[in-house]
């Protein structure tokens, strides 16, 4: 991957009043549930290594909704390495509910004040909140644009979180006597936001929404056991608390807990989902199942099309000095599932240096970025045909570095890339940083959004490789295991599933052909 990043991770726990505490609950009982919040975090940390956070509420506490963020990851963030800094954090802020985030920025700085969650205090106790999200409004600038109009309005931040926030509020606002009905707040605010926005909050009542967009492009799981309720970004960070009844929540579904009491309801109209592919390739934890289909059977069905193209193509000997090598680690399952179906060895001819600080790489110059992020093993590629299994390819940069350091460190003969994925040929305006046409590799050789043989091996030439091939379009519904049109693929085709994100793209192609520079959404 060429260094593609996503927009961020959620998580919220809730200890429900009466009944016995939940065999999930810490030792210090419910009102130390917030102890929790940073286990579901580490286990979403693939989605987001800037800055983590957590907001709890505790009606016992003089500041009724507190929050605490920090930049950096979540063991750095938490102070987990420090037992006593961490143990002063967890007593300081401990609630019997908590939302939680950890990010990766697609816009706005990387400093503490855009970390999540966002809070707002106020005096009444419903307009006093916090709420993080993960995704973005592809109708940010709109948005903006119509804050900005408002009499004497200010933004302090070049985020739709400070958005988010701001709607919020004035929707919150417009209850002047009676606590809002939150159901509605959203169903409101769903009619203004275009894109992908799964939420969690929390105000200084006690209540707590956990909802997903409309379009559902981004997972959102949730469980309970017993009093003890919990959702997050995936699936796999609940499953490792201990819980066993994991389930997706449906777009445009809410669940909120008001007063003791949890429900789950619609706060929109029901519409065609539209799952990001991207997660099964490449986002999501390995471990997780989201909208019922195992991210790993995904990753592993993606492979076994690989070596059935593969057969076809028959442009690789498929002998005794030809090896499958992935690059770590999400290429590991397809590349398994490749090399098993084809009789090949699938090796670890790339070691993954997992320990070395994200500030640090990004310090370096690209080839340095590159060797001090993977490590050729000489003695497994030397002199070796390789199949180099990629989950995808969207800039090409790292990926030519990599190849190169394959031919001198590595020793190898011949490298032929397979690509478990179809050309990325448009940006992503719904939480994925890649923003423009002009960034993308595959658009600079295909002609009509159907690649030749001919053009995958100018691209082939560019990359130096000996080879390269993509999976077909159709393969990608096939190996997730979801219709075709339950999926956003609009990176693969061009076709956008709302009406911002269709206006973005256009707007993108013509800065492409023209001398446009800048985010397309800003």
């Amino acid at each position: 991957m060429d260094e593609l990043q996503h927009e961020c991770g959620i998580a919220a726990i809730y200890h429900l009043p009466g009944g016995q505490p939940s065999r999930l609950a810490p030792l210090a009982g419910p009102e130390q549930v917030s102890r929790l919040m940073p286990r579901l975090l580490l286990d979403l940390q693939n989605r987001g290594q800037l800055a983590a956070g957590f907001a709890t509420y505790n009606p016992r506490r003089e500041k009724l909704l507190d929050t605490y963020k920090q930049i950096g990851t979540v063991i750095e963030a938490f102070r987990l390495n420090h037992k006593a800094k961490y143990d002063s954090i967890m007593s300081e802020f401990a609630g019997r509910a908590a939302i939680g985030h950890v990010r990766y920025a697609t816009c706005g700085a990387n400093d503490r004040s855009y970390a999540q969650p966002f809070e707002r205090e106020h005096g009444c106790k419903w307009k006093w909140f916090a709420f993080a999200f993960n995704g973005q409004l592809a109708n940010f600038a709109e948005l903006r644009d119509h804050l900005l109009s408002q009499t004497d309005y200010h933004l302090t931040r070049s985020t739709d979180t400070e958005i988010i926030m701001h709607y919020l509020s004035h929707e919150l606002s417009q209850c002047l006597e009676d606590r809002p009905d939150l159901v509605e707040v959203f169903r409101r605010l769903s009619r203004k936001f275009d894109g992908a926005y799964n939420l969690v909050f929390l105000n200084a009542m006690g209540d707590m929404v956990v909802l997903r967009d409309p379009n559902g492009f981004r997972p959102l799981c949730y469980a309970q056991d017993g009093p003890l309720f919990a959702a997050a970004s995936e699936s796999v960070a609940l499953f490792n608390l201990g819980f066993t009844d994991v389930r997706s929540l449906a777009p445009g579904e809410m669940i909120v807990i008001q007063d003791g009491d949890i429900r789950q309801t619609r706060f929109a109209p029901e519409q065609r989902p539209s799952h990001c592919f991207f997660e099964w390739i490449y986002f999501a934890n390995v471990a997780s199942n989201l909208d019922g289909r195992g991210v790993y059977l995904a990753r592993s069905a993606l492979g076994k099309e690989l070596a059935q193209q593969e057969r076809q193509l028959r442009r690789v000997p498929l002998d005794r000095d030809t090896i499958v090598v992935p690059v770590p680690d999400t290429g590991k399952a397809a590349a398994d599932a490749m090399a098993y179906e084809l009789g090949l060895p699938s090796v670890e001819g790339l070691i993954r240096n997992r320990y070395i600080g994200r500030t640090f790489i990004e310090g370096q110059n690209r080839a340095e970025r590159v060797q001090l992020k993977y490590t050729p093993l000489r003695e497994v590629l030397e002199g070796k045909r390789v199949l180099l299994i990629e989950d995808t390819i969207v800039r090409s940069t790292t990926m030519k570095t990599l190849l190169a350091d394959l031919r001198n460190r590595g020793g190898a003969s011949e490298i032929h890339v397979r690509v478990a994925c179809p050309p990325i040929l448009a940006p992503c305006f719904y939480g994925i940083d890649m923003s423009t046409v002009r960034e993308l590799f595959a658009p600079r050789f295909m002609k009509d959004g159907q690649i030749t043989l001919a053009e995958q091996a100018m691209m082939a030439e560019e990359l130096g490789a000996d080879s390269l091939a993509y999976l077909p379009l159709d393969a990608v519904a096939r190996c997730i295991g979801l219709d075709e049109d339950h999926l956003c693929q609009a990176c693969l085709t061009g076709n956008y599933p709302t009406p911002t994100g269709e206006r973005l793209y256009q707007l993108s192609l013509r800065q492409h052909a023209g001398a446009g520079n800048g985010r397309t959404y800003e």
